[in-house]
């Protein structure tokens, strides 16, 4: 029996709520009431991702299929699994974007897809439906297109002209994990074509001699998902393999996954999921690098067995290793040391940059910075105030560290 739209939208929907790597930021500003068409990139809003300044975009979110060719261990939809299968035309992804538009339920569309055919053909409808959307119906919505990097570069090519992000999984922190669990796909393949998006947005980003103007590849740029947990890879490992795709294909964000354990998965495969702290503290040293000045290996030393301390977030547990360059002078300092100040951000050591032009500063002036000074007080010097031996305290992690909870038997 033909399952309905609204029953393969169920089935689809789920199936791509595995994948991380959905956002909503960093491209051009369009609107349909200057240009004409249908929707804009401007709006403040089923997916919800979060723009830089805080804004919650709402996205469809969903695959194109979930058959697959491919029989990748960690997948639900790998061609071995026996989940209930669905697939939508180009045309019928067409319709339910514009139709979410229309009721004001989404802003733009996040489409990926399992491989059908090959990666060609499955690339091509998906470029078919951005396609459509952008042509046809003149959509000036977002659009995030999950690309497959075995598919032609003519395709991709296409399809950075529609999309305002491409994504490219690298899949798993090391090619030896690739190897072992997803034999079909080859690492050298999604980096070469991660290389090549980059090229094209780099070329598109050069103004023209003739006209000055620059051209539209892929706004948003390229992002990437890791799974994490799945091949026993330490965070010190994935974090490195981050660092080299941030600086080699100049990414706009690199995504961790923690492994999820699916039905009828290998044996190779670990039985529970990491702890979703994991996420989150990988997310946090992904942040340090890129915002904070610290390298990879200062942030995963800590422990000596490059994990992350699941307990307290990795700037704290630096700043407890290295209590040698505390207390900070907040009236003194330079801005790349008050950046590695614990429960200090970018915008608090602005407002203490551009605040101390004109006062000293003092502890009640931090916090009105929105600053916890529970967490801070122990690491900075402030006009009234020095912490004295509160920085040397043997048991100061313990301060910070959640307190131990009685399980519950039942």
């Amino acid at each position: 029996m033909k399952k309905s739209i609204r029953q393969r939208l169920a089935i689809l929907s789920d199936a791509a709520k595995y994948d991380a790597s959905c956002a909503s930021s960093g491209t051009t500003k369009r609107s349909s009431a200057a240009s004409g068409g249908l929707g804009s990139t401007e709006g403040s809003g089923i997916c919800h991702a979060y723009a830089p300044d805080g804004r919650c975009i709402s996205l469809l979110k969903i695959l194109l299929t979930n058959f697959c060719i491919y029989d990748c261990a960690y997948c639900i939809n790998r061609s071995s699994s026996n989940v209930e299968r669905a697939r939508f035309t180009a045309e019928e992804v067409v319709w339910l974007t514009l139709e979410f538009y229309r009721r004001n339920y989404i802003e733009g569309l996040f489409l990926s897809s399992g491989i059908i055919r090959s990666s060609d053909h499955t690339m091509e409808e998906m470029v078919r439906v951005a396609r459509e959307l952008r042509v046809t119906h003149g959509f000036r919505g977002y659009i995030h297109l999950k690309s497959i990097p075995e598919a032609s570069p003519k395709l991709i090519e296409e399809a950075g002209l529609y999309a305002d992000r491409l994504s490219i999984n690298i899949e798993l922190p090391t090619d030896s994990g690739v190897s072992r669990f997803a034999p079909e796909k080859q690492p050298a393949n999604i980096r070469r074509s991660m290389a090549d998006i980059r090229l094209k947005i780099e070329e598109a980003g050069e103004p023209t001699v003739r006209t000055r103007k620059t051209k539209r590849f892929a706004p948003a740029g390229q992002s990437t998902q890791m799974i994490v947990g799945a091949d026993g890879a330490d965070d010190s490992t994935i974090l490195s393999t981050s660092a080299r795709l941030y600086g080699s294909y100049g990414l706009r964000r690199v995504y961790y996954s923690a492994f999820s354990p699916i039905p009828d998965s290998s044996k190779n495969l670990p039985l529970i999921k990491p702890p979703l702290m994991r996420e989150h503290r990988l997310y946090q040293a992904d942040w340090l690098y890129r915002f904070y000045g610290f390298d990879i290996g200062e942030i995963t030393a800590i422990g000596g067995d490059g994990m992350l301390d699941l307990d307290i977030d990795p700037k704290l547990a630096w700043a407890l290793k290295n209590r040698d360059r505390f207390p900070v002078d907040v009236n003194a300092e330079d801005r790349e040391m008050l950046l590695r100040v614990p429960g200090f951000g970018t915008k608090t050591v602005a407002s203490v940059l551009s605040s101390r032009r004109f006062r000293r500063l003092r502890l009640e002036d931090i916090a009105r910075f929105g600053v916890s000074l529970k967490k801070v007080k122990a690491f900075i010097v402030a006009e009234g105030w020095t912490p004295g031996k509160l920085t040397e305290r043997p048991d100061l992690r313990a301060m910070f560290a959640p307190q131990p909870e009685q399980l519950s038997l039942l």
